[in-house]
């Protein structure tokens, strides 16, 4: 096992990673204000992954009640979110009770979300099951639900206590599931770590064959990355945009086709490579990287051309953005792989160029 720290002050706290921890889930608990939790997952997590969980927490002396919701992007939702709620209050929980979020991206952002809000706030542990959570949506505090109009405009920062990643559980993932997940880890190394964007081109088939070991180091360092630019902007303020490459157009397609049709990680995938697009036009990305960017995500079989949507939904969608100030449209780009800025304006006239 390994273990990183998100530096947050007094609201620091672990990333354990390692393979088979779920079993050992109790004793990696923070001290918390008391011994009794609430899971929240969905059906095909509960089947594959709840006996353990609940194994170790009983072991470790903490009782256990269990939620759960439907499984889907399409049910990250305030009707969702406030089933949640009312499940908790039938439950008799307390400001004192832990949420536990089993389950993959979904299940971190709803929980997440149902911790930071009820009795305004309550104690969280991410428990993620799958490669796009474990790299990605388990760590930094952000929560959310989608609403029609927008994916994850409603929601807060609220931190985990700790947060507890155990690779095995991604071995029973569906091949679509887990190459979503591997362009988040792409999207790493293309903001911020040259490195591992080297590493991911020269060890793809690996990672695609599930390799423990290279499994073990792209969650690592995806969280290295991630827990390093969380502690330097923890409420996105600055640089903490940067992880939302490809993010802008990612969201706008899951949007625009309806939610879970596209699963996120393919959604950023395509949003990557017009975000390139738009980098080539606007702060001077070469060809080549564009191209290498391009090839690797081809390699992880992720989609890199956008589903048809006329530019005026485009506009539109991207519009509402979170990263959008005073009207104007910003955009994180490339200045190269591996060194990522926020663009302060995106023109239309750009925009239309690589979408029409």
């Amino acid at each position: 096992m390994r273990t990183l720290t998100v530096a947050l002050g007094e609201r620091s706290y672990p990333i354990h990673i390692g393979e088979g921890i779920l079993t050992r889930c109790g004793e990696l608990l923070p001290p918390l204000p008391s011994r009794r939790a609430v899971v929240v997952t969905n059906p095909i997590v509960a089947a594959l992954h709840l006996d353990a969980l609940q194994a170790a927490l009983s072991t470790a002396g903490v009782t256990n009640e269990v939620i759960i919701v439907p499984d889907g992007e399409a049910h990250k939702d305030w009707a969702t979110l406030h089933e949640v709620h009312t499940r908790l209050l039938e439950l008799g929980s307390e400001r004192s009770t832990t949420l536990i979020a089993l389950g993959g991206g979904v299940i971190g952002d709803l929980a997440g979300f149902a911790a930071a809000t009820y009795q305004r706030g309550i104690p969280l542990i991410q428990v993620p099951t799958t490669l796009l959570a474990q790299v990605d949506s388990s760590v930094g505090g952000k929560t959310a639900v989608n609403h029609p109009l927008g994916k994850n405009m409603i929601g807060a920062f609220y931190q985990p206590r700790a947060v507890i990643s155990d690779t095995a559980t991604l071995s029973t993932l569906p091949d679509r599931e887990y190459i979503a997940g591997i362009a988040e880890v792409i999207k790493c190394g293309a903001i911020r770590d040259l490195a591992l964007f080297e590493w991911l081109e020269a060890n793809m088939d690996r990672l695609l064959a599930r390799e423990s070991a290279a499994v073990a180091h792209a969650v690592l360092e995806s969280c290295r990355i991630k827990a390093e630019i969380v502690a330097a902007d923890e409420r996105e303020t600055g640089e903490r945009a940067l992880l939302n490459f490809g993010h802008t157009f990612g969201h706008g397609i899951e949007a625009a086709t309806g939610y879970g049709t596209w699963l996120h990680g393919e959604a950023v995938a395509a949003g990557m490579v017009l975000a390139a697009s738009l980098s080539q036009r606007l702060t001077g990305l070469s060809s080549g990287d564009a191209d290498r960017l391009r090839r690797l995500l081809t390699h992880a079989h992720l989609p890199t051309d956008a589903p048809p949507i006329t530019v005026e939904r485009w506009l539109e969608l991207t519009l509402r953005d979170k990263k959008t100030e005073s009207g104007t449209r910003r955009y994180v780009l490339l200045e190269a792989l591996g060194r990522a800025i926020v663009h302060p304006a995106a023109a239309e006239p750009d925009l239309r160029a690589i979408l029409g």
